[in-house]
């Protein structure tokens, strides 16, 4: 998981919003993938594609901050 410790925040952060809210109007593809998702009509490879690449950078971010909390909280002293 070093390469996950790698990642700055920065351009991550930066990637995420622009990937999981491109583009901004009339909807994300992001949210609108999440939905097709749960509605079970995500089929076309297309859009299975749209969601990896919308997703990529979110899920990414998520990782690492979750990763870098929890080895705060069990690194902790005390």
């Amino acid at each position: 998981m070093r390469w996950l410790d790698a990642l700055p925040y920065g351009p991550l952060v930066v990637a995420a919003l622009l990937l999981g809210g491109a583009p901004f109007q009339p909807q994300p593809h992001l949210v609108e993938k999440l939905q097709m998702l749960t509605a079970g009509t995500l089929h076309r490879p297309i859009d299975v594609f749209d969601l990896f690449m919308h997703g990529t950078p979110v899920a990414l971010l998520l990782a690492k901050a979750a990763r870098d909390l929890w080895r705060r909280r069990t690194h902790a002293p005390g």
